[in-house]
């Protein structure tokens, strides 16, 4: 039971009565306890008119996904199985990661009759966002009380990475088309991958005979050295491409009020969407100490989707992480010259030590590109100095912005290439080099 604002008013109302009662010779005891009986009564009456709020049948309805920052509707459909009209109060009990716009709806539900109480979600969150119960106020008709009850009505929204970095895709996907087909001209070499057959010329390689084509192309005929044929190669176009995103604590740290971990889920869909467009296999491999993710052997549009809903759940654990097993875990996958991008920070020599150490075991077979967040800040603090104390941020930037060069330099002596850019550049940035790589022949 709920006392409402106006059996206070009600109560506090009786002041009147007594002044006056008062003035007129009477006993004011016996006025306040008259006046707190009568409202006792009405109390009373008010609560036995309400509809029982046990008598609501819940439904929830509405989308199960949505993309984080995106609004989604929660339907919940509330049947009042009773025969008197319920009027009330609906609180729909989200958690505050969900982002419900609003925490209450009022109804009035006639017996026998539905009614829809839709919230707006708009997550902050990755991950399961959930609604365990539904609190309902039940008011009387003259509003002095009423029931209160909670039911049970188990709800979910399943929050998914955001995929901003999607409307840089339609400009790389241009730029893949315009490589197609001109790669295998730009690269010199025999290449390894069949491309078709031709007549023999004088001067070709007699081991690019195909002599079961040129014998079925004789028909027979032992003198027609004219119709041998000979297989044509280009270099080899669809190779793989391993995402490694570092889930460990380095992932925790908010850059632009986006942690690294969400700018690297990002970069990993552009770059898997772009890839698999180009025919290259993707795998994704979320690593601290343990795999807390892994998304392998899928294709075009399951790709992405099996890697969304596997980056939904996984959020940064503070320790640190484990770069000696990588190689293994990369071995696992492919034996194959792959392309490895690491996504992680790599700002500082001391926590990339361990990152660069095991790194020349990656190099020695496979292309490896290390990608990290810029702090845009610190970028800009380097320019104001206007007090004392900007000019100790802005040496601090520096000196920040040095030790990520150091690192850089680190990257590359051991062969791998560094990449680096702000949460909103880092996305394309991987693109463009993917692309650049693919240019060169290399991928």
């Amino acid at each position: 039971m709920a006392i409402t604002g106006w059996f206070v008013l009600v109560v506090g109302a009786g002041v009147i009565p007594i002044v006056v009662g008062t003035g007129l010779g009477g006993n004011p005891l016996l006025i306040l306890a008259g006046w707190i009986a009568l409202s006792a009564v009405l109390l009373i009456l008010d609560l036995a008119l309400a509809a029982s709020p046990r008598a609501l049948r819940l439904v929830r309805g509405g989308a199960s996904r949505a993309r984080l920052g995106e609004p989604t509707d929660a339907l919940l459909y509330l049947t009042n199985t009773g025969a008197r009209t319920l009027v009330g109060i609906v609180r729909d009990a989200w958690m505050p990661s969900a982002g419900a716009q609003t925490s209450r709806a009022r109804v009035r539900i006639p017996g026998g009759e539905r009614r829809l109480v839709r919230t707006v979600l708009v997550p902050t969150r990755r991950g399961e966002r959930r609604s365990e119960s539904v609190t309902i106020r039940s008011f009387g008709p003259l509003r002095l009380a009423a029931w209160q009850t909670t039911l049970s009505a188990p709800g979910a929204l399943r929050v998914l990475p955001p995929f901003r970095s999607r409307r840089h895709l339609p400009s790389r996907l241009a730029r893949l088309r315009e490589l197609d087909g001109a790669t295998s001209l730009m690269v010199r070499g025999q290449g390894t991958e069949f491309d078709s057959l031709r007549d023999y010329v004088r001067g070709d390689d007699v081991r690019s005979i195909d002599w079961r084509a040129s014998a079925r192309r004789m028909g027979g005929q032992p003198d027609a050295g004219e119709h041998l044929v000979v297989r044509t190669w280009r270099p080899e176009r669809d190779r793989r491409v391993i995402i490694v995103a570092d889930t460990g604590r380095a992932g925790a740290a908010r850059i632009a009020d986006e942690p690294r971990l969400d700018t690297a889920f990002e970069a990993s869909l552009l770059l898997a969407a772009l890839a698999t467009r180009a025919g290259d296999r993707v795998d994704l491999l979320c690593f601290d100490r343990r795999i807390r993710g892994r998304v392998t052997g899928s294709t075009g549009a399951a790709l992405l989707e099996n890697m969304v809903n596997t980056m939904a759940d996984i959020e940064p654990e503070l320790i640190e992480t484990d770069w000696s097993a990588i190689p293994a875990e990369v071995r696992q996958i492919t034996s194959q010259r792959s392309l490895v991008v690491i996504l992680t920070a790599a700002e500082s020599p001391g926590s990339a030590a361990d990152l660069i150490a095991s790194l020349p075991e990656l190099t020695a077979r496979h292309l490896v590109v290390v990608a990290s967040v810029r702090d845009p800040e610190a970028l800009a603090a380097r320019h104001f100095v206007d007090s004392r104390e900007d000019v100790y941020e802005a040496a601090g930037a520096e000196r920040a912005l040095l030790d990520a060069d150091r690192v850089a330099q680190a990257l590359r002596r051991v062969g791998a290439d560094p990449i680096a850019g702000s949460p909103e550049a880092l996305p394309p940035l991987l693109a463009d080099h993917y692309l650049a790589l693919k240019r060169a022949g290399k991928l």
